[in-house]
């Protein structure tokens, strides 16, 4: 068994703090954990709760594309030892999504924060077999945890 995921919880947006029906370092320590756990993987993860505006100046300065995104996830770099990497979450952007996809904003940022977390651990999704990898993965971890399947909308379940 590896050892437990030790999650650091860094707020940048307080709207974030009114935005989840519990504490938000409670909230992603319960997702994160439970990700952990499906995975053996233990360490540390930087979770920054933040807004629009920070995730696109992130993506512009890592990727290249200064836009709003959802989430973004940073793998630490090789010879950090302990620490898996960073997840940034952006509040308006979760939000909007959430209302336009019919869930609460716990549901999605949940989701998130373990699409984030596999992304860490090496998953992607380019092409249909490790999207489909990846997908069964959160399914699996957000129903150990009491949210429902995610996908299921999007697939007229």
């Amino acid at each position: 068994m590896a050892d437990r995921l030790c999650v650091e919880c860094v707020v940048e947006d307080e709207r974030w703090r009114g935005a989840l029906v519990e504490e938000v370092e409670a909230f992603a320590s319960r997702a994160l954990g439970e990700a952990g756990r499906a995975e053996c993987a233990g360490g540390g993860v930087t979770v920054l709760f933040a807004d629009n505006g920070r995730l696109a100046a992130l993506k512009g300065q890592f990727l290249g594309v200064a836009a709003a995104t959802n989430v973004l996830a940073f793998p630490a770099a090789q010879g950090e030892a302990g620490h898996r990497g960073d997840i940034a979450l952006a509040l308006e952007t979760i939000q909007a999504e959430a209302r336009a996809q019919g869930k609460s904003v716990d549901q999605h940022a949940a989701h998130l924060l373990v699409h984030g977390f596999l992304h860490l651990l090496g998953y992607d999704h380019d092409d249909d077999g490790a999207a489909a990898r990846m997908e069964t993965r959160e399914r699996e971890i957000l129903a150990a945890i009491g949210w429902p399947d995610p996908y299921a909308e999007e697939r007229g379940f």
